[in-house]
Formats: C-alpha cells, sequence, structure tokens
C-alpha cells in the first residue's frame, strides 16, 4: 500500500500515456473476450439441444438405400419396443406450379409419422406438424409462395406427384443453414415419395433413418449394435452426442476462424501495450533517476511500477470486458439470419473469469520487458541525457519466446485442429516479423533521401525523434492494413470472377440427373447442342490395400477421401485439362481398370503413377490403377471431374447424366419451366446465383472480420497518440525554435502534417504491398482464378489511412503547437 501515494501521482503526471495503456488492454481484452463468450454461448446452446439439433437419439444416414441388413436390425428393435423410428429423405429438386408457369428448385423433405421426435416444426399457422402434413399435402417455406406467386391453398408440383400447400413452415429442429441452401424449403409426407417418381432417377438423395430410444440410458448400446451391422463406408451411425448437424459444422469452423482472428488482434494489441508502456517509462525516467540516486534498488523500482501496470491494466481489463460483451452483441446482431433459436446472448460468468485470467497473462508478458529496461536505466544516464548503454539481446530473446509459447499455448487450449493452429502462429509471428524488416528498410531509406524541401525535411527527420515509436506504429498499420485490404481485394475479386464476369461462352445452367433414356428427348427440348457428362456416384475404400480412416479424413479442414466422388468415363482430355504426370490419358498395354486421377486428389492424399484405388460403386468393389494425373489450366464454370475412367470400365455401371448449358439470364426461367414440366426429375441449378449467395454471405463474413480489424487499427492509432505524448517535450521545443527563428504557426502544423502523412503513406502502402501479394497468391495459387490488383480501391484505401492517421495525429499534437515560444523559454531558464 505504501507504494500507491506515489503510483497516483505517476499516473496523474502521465494521464495521458496511462490512459493509452490501459485503452490497449482494453482492446486486447475486448477482441478476447467477444470471440471466447461468443463461442462459449454457441457451444452450451448446441450441446444443450443436441437433440434438438438431430431431432431424434440416433441418427442412420446413407447417400446409397439403407442396407437390407440395418432395415433389418432397426425393424427388429421396433417390434421389440426399444426404439420408434421415423424415416427422413432429402433432395434437391425443382417444384412447379399446377399450371407450369413459374418453378424453383428446392430442398425436398420427405419425412414419416414421428418426425421430429425432438424439438418442433414451427408452423406459421401455429399448428401441428404431424397433423398438417398429411398424404398428398406439403409444407413450404415462405420465400418460396413469395417466388411463385402461389399461396396456401395452392398445388404444387414435385415429381410426377401433385401436392397441396397447407402451411408454412417458420423453423424445424435439424434445419440446414438458410444461407448455404440452394432454394427453399419443401416438407412432403413419406407416403408420396413414391409418387413423385425421384427415388428411381439415381437422384443425390441423403437417406436418413431417426431413432429415439425408448429406454434413454440404453442410447449407446442400441447405436453401437447398428454400427456393428453398417456394412458400406457410406453407411454412418451416429448419437446425437458424436453427429455433426450443418448448424454445428458451420459453427465449428466459424468459430475455429474467429479464434484465429482473436489471437491475431491480441498479438497486434500486444505491441501497443509494450510501446505504450515503454513510452510511459520513458516519461518517468526523471523520476526512476532520482529515486535510485536516493538509494532505491533495482527489485524496489521494478515492483513499485508493476504495482502501476497492474492497476492501470485492472481499468483496461474492466473497460475491455464491457467493451467484448458488446461486441458480441455486434455479433449475434450480424449473425442473427444463421444462428438456431436455441443460440441467444447470455452472461457468462465462465468467460468473465478467463478474461480476467488472460489479462494479467497478457499484461505480465507484454509488460516484462519494459520493466526490465526501466529497472536497467542509470542516473547519470538520465539526468545528464547521455546515450544510453548497450544492453544485453537475451531477456528480449527471452520474452519473445516466452510470447511464442504463450501463443502456442492458446492454440492447444481453444482450438482442436493443433496443427493448423501452430501454422498459424507461426505465419502471424512470420508476418510482424516481415513487417517489421520492411519497415526497418523503409524508415533507412527515408533517411537517407536527400530532401529539399525545409518543411519536408524537418518532417521526415521527426520520425527518428528520440522517444518516437515510429517503428511500432509502422508494424502495427502494416500487419493490420494487410488483413483488412487483403479481405476487401479477395471479396472485390471474387465478386468480379463469379458474378459479374460471366464470359459469353461459359455455361452458367447445370441440368442434374438427366436419365440415360431421356438424353434424345432433352436436347430437342433445349433447342441446342448439348454435351452430356455420365456420372457415377461412388466411395474410395483404400488406396495401395491400406483402408481408408474416414474419421480422420472428416476431422480435415479441407476436401477429404471421406465423401462421395462423382466418377465418369471418356478417351479423351477436356479443352481446359492438361497430363502432368504420365504420357497417355490410359495405357493401352494395361490390362487391368484404369483411372486418371485429378493434381487434386493426389494433394489430398499421396498417389502416384501405378497407385491402386479401391472404389465401391453402390456396393460393387472396382479397383483401378493410376494411369496419369490431370490438372486444369484454368478455373471456369466448365465441368470437371477428380476420377475419369476409360468408358469400358463404367458404362454399364448405374448413372445419370449431366450438362452444362449457356442461357441468356433471361431465359432460364422459361426454360426451366418448359424443362421441369417434361422431366420431373431434373434438377436445374442456375451457376450466377447460387455465387450470388456465396458472395453474399462473403460480404457478410467479411463486415464481421473488419470490426475485429478495427480493434488492432485501433492500437495502432493509440501507439500513434502515445508516441506524440511520449515526444511532447521535444515537439514542444521543435514548436519554440520554429517560431523563433522566424516560422509562423502554419509552417509548424505544415511540418507535423507532413509528419503524420509520411507515417500514414508508409504504413499503407506497405500494408497494401502485403495485401496484394497475400491476395495474389490465395486467387491464383489456391482459388486458381485470375487476380486484378483494383487500383483505384488500392489507392483510396491508402488515401483513407493518411486521412486517420493525419487525425489522430495532429490531434493528439493540437496541445503541443499551442504553446507559445515565451512558455518553453521561462521554463528552460527556471530549470
Amino acid at each position: 500500500m505504501r507504494h500507491l501515494p506515489t503510483i497516483f501521482r505517476q499516473v496523474r503526471r502521465s494521464s495521458k500515456q496511462a490512459g493509452f495503456f490501459a485503452l490497449c488492454v482494453a482492446l486486447s481484452l475486448a477482441a478476447l473476450t467477444a470471440v471466447s463468450g461468443f463461442a462459449r454461448n454457441v457451444k452450451l446452446a448446441l450441446e444443450k439441444d443436441a437433440r434438438s439439433l438431430h431431432a431424434a437419439d440416433i441418427i442412420v444416414q446413407s447417400p446409397d438405400p439403407i442396407s437390407d441388413d440395418m432395415i433389418r436390425a432397426i425393424n427388429g428393435l421396433a417390434a421389440q419396443g426399444k426404439i420408434l423410428r421415423a424415416n427422413v429423405h432429402e433432395f434437391y429438386s425443382v417444384v412447379l406450379t399446377a399450371d407450369e408457369t413459374a418453378s424453383v428448385l428446392s430442398m425436398i423433405k420427405a419425412v414419416s409419422p414421428g418426425y421430429p421426435f425432438y424439438g418442433n416444426v414451427v408452423l406459421a399457422s401455429g399448428g401441428k406438424f404431424d397433423e398438417k402434413l398429411t398424404p398428398g399435402t406439403c409444407i413450404v417455406a415462405k420465400n418460396l409462395l413469395g417466388r411463385t406467386g402461389l399461396s396456401i391453398g395452392d398445388k404444387v408440383k414435385v415429381g410426377h406427384a401433385t401436392l397441396k400447400i397447407v402451411d408454412v413452415v417458420t423453423n424445424e429442429p435439424d434445419r440446414p443453414l438458410a444461407l448455404f441452401t440452394l432454394g427453399p424449403r419443401v416438407f412432403i409426407h413419406d407416403a408420396d415419395l413414391a409418387s413423385t417418381g425421384l427415388l428411381a432417377t439415381g437422384s443425390r438423395i441423403r437417406r436418413k433413418v431417426l431413432i429415439k430410444a425408448l429406454d434413454p440410458q440404453g442410447i449407446d448400446a442400441v447405436a453401437a449394435r447398428l454400427r456393428n451391422i453398417a456394412p458400406m463406408a457410406g453407411e454412418r451411425v451416429d448419437t446425437f452426442r458424436t453427429a455433426r448437424s450443418a448448424v454445428k459444422r458451420f459453427f465449428d469452423n466459424f468459430l475455429f476462424f474467429l479464434k484465429l482472428v482473436g489471437l491475431f488482434i491480441l498479438a497486434v494489441s500486444g505491441i501497443g501495450i509494450q510501446s505504450t508502456l515503454m513510452a510511459l517509462f520513458n516519461e518517468n525516467q526523471s523520476t526512476v533517476a532520482v529515486m535510485k540516486t536516493v538509494g532505491a534498488g533495482t527489485r524496489y523500482i521494478i515492483t513499485h511500477f508493476l504495482f502501476m501496470v497492474f492497476a492501470l491494466a485492472a481499468i483496461g481489463t474492466i473497460v475491455g470486458i464491457v467493451a467484448g460483451m458488446a461486441a458480441q452483441s455486434v455479433l449475434f446482431w450480424r449473425l442473427s439470419p444463421m444462428l438456431p433459436g436455441r443460440v441467444s446472448w447470455t452472461f457468462s460468468l465462465g468467460g468473465v473469469v478467463e478474461a480476467l485470467a488472460m489479462g494479467g497473462i497478457i499484461v505480465l508478458l507484454f509488460s516484462a520487458l519494459p520493466l526490465y529496461r526501466l529497472g536497467q536505466m542509470r542516473p547519470v544516464t538520465i539526468l545528464y541525457r547521455r546515450p544510453p548503454t548497450r544492453t544485453s539481446r537475451w531477456p528480449a530473446t527471452i520474452a519473445s519466446v516466452s510470447l511464442v509459447l504463450f501463443f502456442l499455448g492458446l492454440v492447444a487450449w481453444h482450438m482442436a485442429d493443433i496443427r493448423f493452429g501452430v501454422r498459424f502462429v507461426g505465419t502471424m509471428g512470420g508476418m510482424i516479423l516481415f513487417s517489421a524488416l520492411v519497415a526497418q528498410l523503409a524508415l533507412a531509406v527515408v533517411k537517407r533521401l536527400p530532401i529539399r524541401n525545409l518543411a519536408l525535411r524537418q518532417a521526415a527527420r521527426g520520425l527518428f525523434r528520440r522517444g518516437n515509436a515510429t517503428k511500432s506504429v509502422l508494424i502495427t498499420l502494416t500487419v493490420s492494413l494487410s488483413v483488412i485490404f487483403g479481405d476487401l481485394l479477395l471479396e472485390r475479386n471474387l465478386a468480379v470472377t463469379f458474378v459479374h464476369a460471366f464470359p459469353a461462352d461459359t455455361p452458367n445452367v447445370y441440368f442434374l440427373d438427366v436419365q440415360p433414356h431421356q438424353v434424345e428427348a432433352f436436347q430437342k427440348a433445349v433447342d441446342r447442342p448439348v454435351r452430356f457428362y455420365p456420372v457415377v456416384r461412388a466411395r474410395i475404400t483404400a488406396v495401395n490395400s491400406q483402408n481408408i480412416d474416414y474419421q480422420k479424413e472428416k476431422r480435415k479442414r479441407r476436401d477429404n477421401l471421406s465423401r462421395v466422388f462423382n466418377l465418369t468415363y471418356r478417351e479423351s482430355l477436356l479443352a481446359d485439362e492438361s497430363i502432368i504426370d504420365g504420357d497417355t490419358l490410359f495405357h493401352d498395354k494395361w490390362t487391368e481398370p484404369q483411372v486418371s486421377i485429378m493434381d487434386t486428389i493426389a494433394s489430398m492424399h499421396p498417389m502416384k503413377i501405378g497407385d491402386r484405388i479401391q472404389f465401391k460403386i453402390q456396393g460393387v468393389p472396382l479397383t483401378a490403377r493410376v494411369a496419369s494425373i490431370r490438372s486444369r489450366e484454368k478455373q471456369s464454370f466448365s465441368p470437371f471431374f477428380y476420377f475419369v475412367f476409360p468408358t469400358s470400365v463404367l458404362e454399364k455401371a448405374p448413372q445419370t447424366l449431366f450438362c452444362a448449358i449457356e442461357i441468356p439470364p433471361g431465359q432460364v426461367g422459361p426454360l426451366q419451366n418448359r424443362l421441369v414440366a417434361q422431366f420431373p426429375n431434373v434438377s436445374v441449378i442456375d451457376l450466377s446465383q447460387t455465387i450470388g449467395t456465396l458472395v453474399r454471405l462473403l460480404e457478410r463474413l467479411s463486415r464481421i472480420m473488419f470490426v475485429f480489424a478495427f480493434f488492432s487499427i485501433a492500437s495502432g492509432m493509440l501507439i500513434l497518440a502515445s508516441s506524440v505524448s511520449a515526444t511532447r517535450s521535444e515537439r514542444i521545443a521543435e514548436s519554440a525554435y520554429y517560431k523563433i527563428l522566424g516560422a509562423d504557426r502554419r509552417f509548424v502544423w505544415t511540418v507535423f502534417a507532413l509528419e503524420n502523412i509520411l507515417i500514414g503513406l508508409l504504413g499503407g502502402l506497405l500494408g497494401l504491398a502485403m495485401a496484394q501479394s497475400i491476395a495474389y497468391w490465395i486467387c491464383t495459387e489456391q482459388f486458381d482464378i485470375g487476380y486484378r490488383p483494383f487500383i483505384a480501391a488500392s489507392t483510396a484505401m491508402v488515401g483513407l489511412t493518411v486521412i486517420l492517421v493525419v487525425a489522430v495525429g495532429l490531434g493528439a499534437s493540437r496541445s503541443i503547437m499551442a504553446k507559445k515560444p515565451v512558455t518553453y523559454l521561462r521554463k528552460q531558464q527556471n530549470g
């Protein structure tokens, strides 16, 4: 307690620097609190209502018909009174109005009585779902009515069946995320499924059997029994605890992304904490000198200022937690269309305790080096303004290693995919290190430039003013702006490539599940040349006799071998394909079945020429030898396949056909209506609308990203303001000398403005250069699309950065430039 009076006086004397430090702590804690609190609320809500998210205790699902053995086992359990069951079939199909004047691609969900076992399907009328949905009826989403002009009581055609609309669904327990569905939901009765004629077409149907265990204690035992029966790789048995709903899959990935963003902001804010604390300690150098002169030891001084740090950090932590809770509400508001109805904002004591503990650790780690250097100050250096003696580099090295270990610990604690998290920490550290090197190089160049203009020359010298945190400001701005600028550049490139720039000869409409016997009639109906692509659906079961570990594959955060693949057959390459390994597509001398694979597959799992891949095609095994590896020369909307077989291998396998056609936008609707009336089984996907949905989602997530990136930009602005405050005496002296030598107030303002313009330009240009490089690499290497630098938008972004920096810098300098020379001279004379 004996330190408190002195600490209070020092904080009051350096109130601006103390405030900047507390705000940097607040920014770091706000980002962490917002992300962890949001994640905690979502996770608890999803775990609490896990049964409702799946509408059952046990879920058996398969893209192929459920095996006879599995059906017998389920029927046997039901006959014994151990379970209740309900069938669910989900697939896309075009729904047509009764008069065939309008149609819309929809997600059909056929359910049997009993669905859902948990949760409720909420209807607009307030009626009960099982009473409303009867044979011959359907319940639709509201947007289907808006897109077709229908109303309740009208009839629609689903395949060959004509059904009456009896109600509107507003929510369902096991719904997928609305933003990712290609069309509105349509519920039909399981009894009407056969009359639609869509089951026998080979369509992409997701089949599920929902099971409710009448003895809750026996759920795991029933699930284990059914798993032992499942004969197919594609037939999965999960409980509500182990299954991942579409909602949960999305939020697992999105929360993973948000945690990465939170770590990034934490690292950038940490630079602010360290820089503002250095400035705060620099303002108290004379106090340290006096304390040491009268006999205070290094331990006493470090303890004294450590109390000050934690007192200010406590204030910053409280502000950060409050701001973080406000940011959580923004997250819930921005993501409300995607959130399940059960997820809502609630106060989390655990989250607050976590934030408090994290705040203490963050402050201690980022304050260690400034405190050490404070203890190493010598009175003679401070009082007589001698250059500081060179200190050992070990403390800085130890502090850096501790910070890296701290972030690795956060990765291990918060993230399931530790390997990816470690790579992220490495990338983040690399960005900061690269920014530091580039900033150092840029400042070295500016320092050596022969500048003739007096105001500009003085502004450039001001960048290297003693106590100026120019380098820290540049590092923070460069890293933060590279993320913001890169995000905007990626968003614009995706929009231009996929939304605003359909080349004239590019197919924009896909027709799926055309049956072989419908080819001739379909071609006449579209009245234009059509190329059909055969599709055979299969799973990979093994590579070189080593079975695929499906659970391990599913844990990968990229495309993997656990899913169902579309195989095709032909004897030649497509126009945009080339062979990158192998002499020809297939080898004439090989007698066993062959397959050509895309290089994307080889990146999922190591494969080379001569390897053998085992497939299972609707229960029938097929082993094929890799004959060649292909690559696509450019990204386009043209169809492509990962696996291509010789015609003789697959032509007799169960298959459907699809084609891609370029159709003027105004003709898509009428053609779709006509084709669906003639071929009810055919699904039509307007690619421009699909990509538009994706881009709208990206825009929403981008705005959320911008909100979080604001925290890191704010850290940079705080460092800048802190730097101005820390060099207050030097700036006052400069201003006084300028005025004594005859310069007017305008000249002084010009020098300080040019200094901030240089900082803004350097930070903006360096951030833009990094952003352009990162965005170019992602577009060309990851998305395989062309890249546009958007010069006008990039210039505007740098311009806005300069305006922001100048506004903050001059705002912080107003009181300095208001000082009159006589005031400074009197102070010097009295001193």
